[in-house]
């Protein structure tokens, strides 16, 4: 795996403890702005709806732009929201600065993810993709934790000011270690018209579908994963970065063991990552009063739902593989729909007065429309045959000598 894709997937780590962090800091958060923590948690799905936003958006006015010029001030304007999330006097600023660094970060996957598949073979994709991947689960063992503590013992402001220093360090490994790129023109500058033809294909749709509904499953009950230890299993708030700890070391686990099996069984890591974090919601609704099954269903969820992560995004870049730049922002939209979605029916289910449980049966039954969903594409695709590629483009960028080349013909 060339080192470049192990430095990405180290700014994903800054990108994904500013995403997830402040479900460690909902309580402090939502105490120190005087909102109620249903309101609180609009600040996740505020990031989400600027992942949403941004991807394609950042993707399509990026596309003939150098790819590491681009990757660089991306970083450097994610930085800036997070001061300014940090020195924020209001919730109305909070809320801004995160859909500010949430733009910033989608672009960064988009074209962060287009970077690490081209820099491997095609039978390498989900291995490459689990790299960056596991910058999200690293961020959930070290980062979220680290920033639940911060907010518990200096103030929620200080996991702020540390994920800004993050994003220098990011910014920097970006700048002396990932390849140069030339900037497209005549023939080789891709075509954006040419490229939104992936959106014909309804294998692209099925393919968004079950990411979103596997994202909105799991960051339904994640986002309440705090309040729910303390309020209904009755563990100490102090309890609580230990095991969003172990959610992230689940993360992980299932991240390394969903790109080593995801590339030579796609459908099947995704159907069966899927189904299991449906039995595993099901199984926390019905025992969040015991500490015990709580905590270790929290590890579970972790390992089940990141176990899929390889498989959607590895499947997406199949589909789409002569517009991978398009391909990884459609699907960090789909992500991030989920992300968005999940949180608001938790916080509705919340406001309801159903309780938390209620909000691990609402991830199951996003979870268990997500298998469904994967069933269908998979009886699509075998029904379809003949492999075929799906788009025609021209590479988005030619990177230096050192960087290994890009197998481009890509079939399904």
């Amino acid at each position: 795996m060339p080192l470049a894709v192990y430095v990405l997937g180290l700014s994903v780590f800054a990108l994904g403890t500013s995403e997830f962090m402040l479900s460690g800091l909902l309580q402090p958060v939502a105490r120190d702005m005087g909102v109620s923590i249903p309101t609180a948690g609009l600040l996740i799905s505020a990031f989400a709806i600027g992942m949403v936003v941004g991807a394609p958006v950042l993707a399509a006015a990026t596309l003939r732009l150098p790819r590491r010029t681009t990757l660089m001030a991306l970083l450097a304007v994610f930085g800036l929201g997070q001061v300014a999330g940090a020195v924020a006097p209001s919730y109305g600023v909070l809320f801004a600065s995160r859909v500010v660094s949430a733009l910033a970060c989608a672009g960064f996957w988009a074209v962060g993810a287009a970077v690490a598949v081209s820099l491997v073979p095609v039978n390498a994709r989900a291995k490459a993709m689990a790299v960056m991947v596991g910058g999200l689960s690293i961020a959930n063992i070290a980062g979220v934790p680290a920033g639940a503590l911060l907010g518990q013992h200096a103030g929620w402001r200080a996991a702020f000011w540390a994920v800004a220093g993050l994003s220098v360090l990011g910014l920097i490994g970006v700048a002396t270690l990932v390849p140069r790129t030339k900037v497209p023109t005549g023939d080789d500058q891709p075509r954006l018209r040419v490229e939104l033809r992936i959106y014909r294909d309804r294998q692209v749709w099925l393919a968004l579908a079950a990411t979103a509904l596997s994202g909105g499953a799991v960051f339904c009950l994640f986002s309440y994963l705090g309040p729910l230890l303390t309020d209904v299993a009755g563990l100490d708030e102090g309890w609580v970065p230990t095991v969003l700890a172990l959610f992230g070391v689940g993360a992980l686990l299932g991240t390394v063991i969903g790109g080593r099996i995801a590339d030579a069984h796609l459908f099947g890591t995704m159907f069966w990552g899927i189904v299991a974090s449906t039995v595993v919601l099901s199984a926390l609704a019905l025992t969040a009063h015991s500490a015990v099954a709580a905590v270790t269903l929290a590890l579970m969820l972790g390992f089940t739902a990141f176990l899929t992560a390889p498989a959607l995004n590895a499947r997406m870049f199949n589909l789409a593989n002569s517009a991978p730049t398009l391909a990884g922002a459609t699907n960090t939209s789909a992500f991030n729909i989920g992300n968005t979605v999940g949180p608001w029916l938790g916080g509705l289910v919340i406001d309801a007065g159903w309780g938390y449980p209620a909000v691990a049966w609402t991830g199951a039954a996003l979870a268990g429309t997500g298998a469904v969903t994967t069933v269908a594409a998979m009886r699509l695709h075998h029904a379809a045959g003949a492999s075929r590629v799906i788009a025609s483009s021209a590479p988005a960028a030619s990177y230096a000598p050192d960087s290994r080349p890009s197998q481009r013909s890509e079939t399904r």
